[in-house]
């Protein structure tokens, strides 16, 4: 443990996942479906994404590939779960401007492509691209910390779980 995570409170058990998408963090409740805004699923953050790709935020293993490409489900090396879902409502497209780069029972490695979807195609066909990436295992931890309020690239940290 460094001199500023004895300063800053950061624990070496903390557990970091990086952002999936490019885009704006934003908190959860910016989120107009109430299934991830109103934290049904868990807590989390979502990105209104500037970027194409969807990212592993984290290592793990791909839990569930949506056959729509949609959403992504990964179950961390480090024991959290986590739903990655690319717009709203958008399993209706039914694959449509999705491609899947894993499958189902690989595992991942932190910044290893996942999905790559046309943002432009999406938006221009009505649907709302915010991107909820939430920790469905909410209860395992003390805390979920969203960082929020700024541009994120892939990988940059987004969400800090607190174990203990």
């Amino acid at each position: 443990m460094g001199i500023f995570d004895k300063l800053f409170g950061k624990k070496s058990s903390d557990i970091t996942l990086g952002a999936p998408v490019a885009g704006e963090a934003v908190p959860l409740n910016q989120v107009s479906d109430p299934t991830f805004g109103e934290e049904i699923l868990g807590k989390g953050v979502a990105v209104k994404p500037t970027g194409n790709r969807v990212v592993a935020p984290c290592d793990a293993t791909v839990d569930l590939m949506f056959d729509t490409g949609h959403a992504v489900s990964l179950k961390a090396d480090c024991g959290a779960e986590v739903l990655i879902h690319v717009g709203l409502e958008t399993v209706s497209l039914k694959g449509e401007h999705f491609t899947t780069h894993a499958k189902t029972g690989d595992h991942v490695t932190a910044g290893q492509l996942l999905i790559e979807f046309d943002r432009e195609a999406v938006a221009a066909a009505g649907f709302d691209t915010i991107t909820p990436m939430v920790i469905c295992n909410t209860a395992d931890y003390k805390e979920v910390n969203a960082h929020t309020g700024a541009a994120v690239s892939e990988g940059d940290t987004i969400l800090t779980l607190v174990k203990e």
